[in-house]
């Protein structure tokens, strides 16, 4: 299979990385990508062939990524119009930007397939949610999936518009759970703890959890109950915590996500 990158950001570098290593005989990897940074540091790590022309990189290619910002996708893409080949595969990761408005630039008869990859992706423990376009075969959504899967789980959907969801949850999410250990360590330092302390043990304490849940799925509330005793330190914090409206507020923050990626999808 050659895959063709459109970019070399930091997620077509972790889908690259988790791709080469260990190398795969049957996989060939080309990167376009105007950035002579980007591509020096792409030939080097991983001894891949890069180009400045979108055509020359996706000649023969079976599958073209598209790994690129939203506000760029509308250049990509008139810049790839006429040069794509029939039986490809275009993948794209761009948040908010829909099978059809790649399809109505590209041509009705391309396969496309839509995803949106997270950053935990950049240290292979990543989750993407996919959708596939009515003119995937069987084998393309394989494809799609293991090139997807080197940078961790792959989530497929049946229904294109859930896709502004997953943004709003696994697409943003990391940045919720950041700002969650950003708070921790915050409140620690605040509580008379030294700062590289606080820091520590907000990190640590967020990456087991995370682990525990990750381990566990589906069952966030009763690893959360085995931990709040009757009238202990941690239901203290709950009813702290509830009569704050934690909840109210992630749904807005992640509301207003999905949202957002809707009007990009618009644009």
């Amino acid at each position: 299979m050659l895959i063709t990158f459109i970019g070399g950001g930091n997620m077509a570098t972790a889908l690259i990385s988790g791709l080469v290593n260990p190398p795969k005989a049957h996989l060939q990897i080309r990167v376009c990508d105007p950035n002579d940074q980007a591509r020096n540091h792409l030939e080097n790590t991983f001894g891949v062939p890069t180009y400045t022309d979108a055509g020359a990189a996706t000649k023969g290619a079976n599958v073209i990524v598209l790994a690129v910002k939203p506000q760029t996708m509308p250049l990509v893409l008139a810049d790839l119009k006429g040069q794509t080949e029939p039986g490809q595969l275009v993948l794209s990761i761009a948040a908010g930007v829909t099978i059809s408005s790649i399809s109505d630039e590209l041509g009705n008869d391309l396969a496309v397939i839509r995803s949106m990859p997270n950053t935990p992706a950049l240290i292979g423990h990543g989750i993407t949610g996919v959708v596939a376009g009515h003119s995937c075969t069987g084998r393309q959504r394989d494809q799609a999936e293991e090139i997807l899967s080197a940078a961790g789980e792959v989530v497929w959907l049946e229904d294109e518009s859930l896709m502004d969801a997953v943004t709003a949850i696994s697409g943003t999410g990391p940045a919720y759970f950041f700002l969650l250990t950003e708070a921790l360590a915050a409140a620690a330092r605040e509580l008379g703890l030294p700062a590289e302390t606080a820091t520590r043990l907000a990190s640590v304490t967020c990456f087991g959890a995370g682990a525990m849940v990750a381990s566990s799925p589906g069952e966030a509330d009763e690893l959360r109950r085995r931990v709040t005793s009757p009238g202990g330190t941690t239901q203290a914090a709950m009813v702290v915590m509830k009569d704050g409206k934690f909840r109210e507020l992630v749904f807005q923050a992640a509301k207003a996500a999905m949202d957002r990626s809707r009007e990009l999808a618009l644009k």
